[in-house]
């Protein structure tokens, strides 16, 4: 009998989404930002590139503000207003020291109890090769948020007035093939959907499908995958780390 996902924590007001490119978390997590956002919680978002490199036909210097408008415009569909990018460069993003302290640091910032992140892993399933980006920024949030507690991880960051955080709770990761908890999608779903479609640009280059149907069609799905091991609810499921 295949185990059935827990309900994702509630007792929590702060939240800091951490991924590497616009619409990595639409693909799949918005539902349940949006659940979060109504229950009136504070979710902000950190991306570590512009998404620059994302578009063969559009030139770095011309994408990275189209694709940043597009992802703010995303993010306040579901509640999100607060949006940052770390400009690191799209397509060779490296894991490492630069990579952890600008992740602790916004974190400092923020001061999240709760950290999302995408899938950190080599493979998606072993279906299909992850992309280095995505394993780098995924592995450098859940060093992070220990790294944001210590005071002696990145002393320059306290004396940039940045004191340490060490209230990151869980660190969630979504996108994964070993999930433990879930969050109801039935509310946030159609939100999701005008969320993942305001990346028209980049969606009209990924498939000739209508970009409405397809968006649909994604989200659709992958709520139904969970929805076996969340009492037959769509949802979006999540690997929580506790700290």
């Amino acid at each position: 009998m295949t185990q059935q996902l827990e309900p994702m924590p509630t007792d929590w007001q702060r939240a800091l989404a951490v991924v590497a490119h616009p619409d990595d978390l639409e693909y799949g997590c918005s539902a349940a930002v949006a659940s979060w956002t109504d229950a009136g919680r504070d979710v902000a978002y950190l991306l570590a590139s512009r998404g620059e490199a994302g578009i063969d036909t559009i030139a770095p210097e011309e994408c990275a503000p189209l694709r940043e408008r597009e992802q703010r415009t995303s993010a306040a569909v579901v509640g999100v207003t607060t949006v940052e990018f770390l400009d690191h460069r799209d397509g060779v993003i490296e894991y490492g020291t630069r990579l952890r302290r600008d992740i602790a640091a916004a974190i400092r910032r923020h001061r999240p109890e709760l950290v999302i992140t995408l899938n950190h892993r080599d493979t998606w399933g072993g279906a299909a090769w992850n992309t280095p980006d995505h394993r780098a920024v995924g592995r450098a949030t859940l060093d992070a948020a220990g790294d944001a507690g210590n005071r002696w991880i990145f002393p320059e960051l306290t004396e940039q007035g940045l004191a340490p955080w060490g209230g990151v709770r869980w660190v969630a990761v979504a996108g994964t093939d070993r999930p433990t908890h879930a969050v109801d999608a039935s509310e946030g779903f159609e939100r999701s959907v005008a969320s993942l479609l305001a990346h028209r640009t980049y969606i009209e280059v990924l498939t000739e499908e209508d970009p409405e149907t397809y968006c649909r069609t994604f989200l659709a799905g992958m709520s139904r995958m969970a929805a076996s091991r969340f009492g037959g609810r769509p949802a979006v499921a999540f690997e929580v780390f506790a700290r």
